[in-house]
């Protein structure tokens, strides 16, 4: 115990937000505060378009709890097997990920908004595959590129060629299945593991050009996507106000009349069918109108706590699988919520990307949750949170 206050000492002043204890505790503290806050304006946002649809006011916050308290518990369990587990698993996390995106393509995949990547019967359960992809991704990914690298100097580039075969794979059926902003999340989940996996810098950036291209194609030739690009880069007028600049501007006229405090947990304006999909990737929205400045600015901070805690303990762990999935883990969850709020500021094009914790649906919540489970259980790892966690 004596060892243990000797080295967390030395985290004094500034230092102590690189405290790996003070980084495991706030983790878990921001992740549960952003869920249950989410169910709140989950229930907020969406009783106007429940009652409008004939349904009850509650059922979309009944749902969404359901999803917090089953992800919680998948979370939980997650978080309390050890780390080791996840290296010996994500290969068959990976296989099942990429069965669950391969049965979009059969009949029991459903189209939901224009994206054809979900499964499952409208109105009685629906999940999106892509968000177990992601997770498989961040667990596996680190685990064979670190493998790969070590074989690089014998095979050379062949050594990459199943971890590269099998992420190309992955990001194929999700974009297959017209959904360019997940997309794009695992573009940057795949960017950080094999950038920080060892693999060559001078190979890496011409791919990434090539995914830059690839992605300008796939707007250029979709109408649908051009158009929303349009619409975020230049002045809406005529047509595009009641088109595709109609959702961005009223998400930008719920935030301004947010003010610093906001109008009300409840009273929005924007909610009553003015602000589509205003219970879901469009929730910062009514988050910065109904809480104001404030309120929006505490959401943010609480990404940031979360980005923070996790590059932290990355960064001071020596066990480059738990750095590397971390990482990826981050990228994934911060960097979602950074777009999901630039579209919402009207920064990016309309992506279709929930906020993590956030936004209404169970697919994502649950692995998101899953996500932050298998995260702390890589913070656990550490000795001086093992330490602490043993005697708790």
């Amino acid at each position: 115990m004596d060892d243990d206050i000797d080295v967390l000492s030395r985290y004094t002043g500034i230092r102590s937000l690189l405290n790996p204890l003070w980084c495991y505790h706030g983790f878990r503290a921001a992740v549960v505060v952003l869920t249950c806050f989410g169910v709140i304006m989950v229930f907020s946002s969406s009783t106007v378009s429940m009652v409008a649809a004939g349904a009850s006011p509650f059922k979309q916050a009944i749902s969404q709890g359901m999803y917090c308290v089953l992800g919680m518990i998948v979370g939980v369990l997650l978080m309390c097997m050890p780390a080791v587990v996840y290296k010996r698993l994500g290969f068959g996390a990976l296989v099942f990920a990429i069965f669950l995106q391969m049965l979009t393509f059969t009949p029991l995949g459903v189209e939901v908004n224009g994206n054809a990547g979900w499964i499952g019967k409208p109105g009685v359960f629906t999940m999106q595959p892509a968000e177990v992809t992601k997770l498989a991704l961040c667990i596996w990914l680190p685990s064979a590129l670190h493998n790969a690298k070590k074989l690089y100097t014998r095979e050379g580039l062949k050594a990459y060629a199943v971890p590269s075969a099998l992420y190309v794979l992955c990001l194929g059926l999700v974009m297959m299945g017209k959904d360019l902003g997940t997309g794009m999340i695992v573009l940057f989940i795949g960017f950080v593991a094999f950038l920080l996996g060892g693999f060559p810098v001078k190979y890496l950036a011409g791919l990434a050009l090539l995914g830059v291209v690839g992605v300008g194609a796939l707007v250029v030739t979709s109408p649908n996507r051009l158009n929303r690009v349009l619409a975020a880069y230049q002045d809406c007028t005529g047509d595009a106000i009641q088109g595709v600049c109609y959702q961005s501007m009223h998400a930008r006229y719920a935030l301004a009349s947010g003010g610093l405090l906001g109008v009300g947990i409840g009273n929005s304006r924007e909610k009553w069918n003015y602000l589509p999909e205003a219970h879901n990737d469009f929730i910062f929205a009514i988050i910065g109108e109904e809480t104001g400045f404030v309120g929006a600015a505490i959401v943010i901070v609480l990404f940031v706590v979360l980005g923070w805690c996790m590059i932290s303990v990355a960064l001071q762990t020596k066990d480059r699988y738990v750095s590397i999935s971390l990482l990826c883990i981050t990228v994934w969850i911060v960097g979602q919520a950074l777009v999901n709020i630039g579209v919402v500021v009207g920064v990016f094009p309309v992506m279709g990307v929930p906020m993590p914790f956030v936004s209404a649906g169970g697919s994502s919540l649950i692995m998101c949750l899953a996500a932050a489970g298998v995260a702390a259980s890589l913070m656990r790892s550490q000795p001086q949170i093992k330490a602490d966690s043993s005697k708790a």
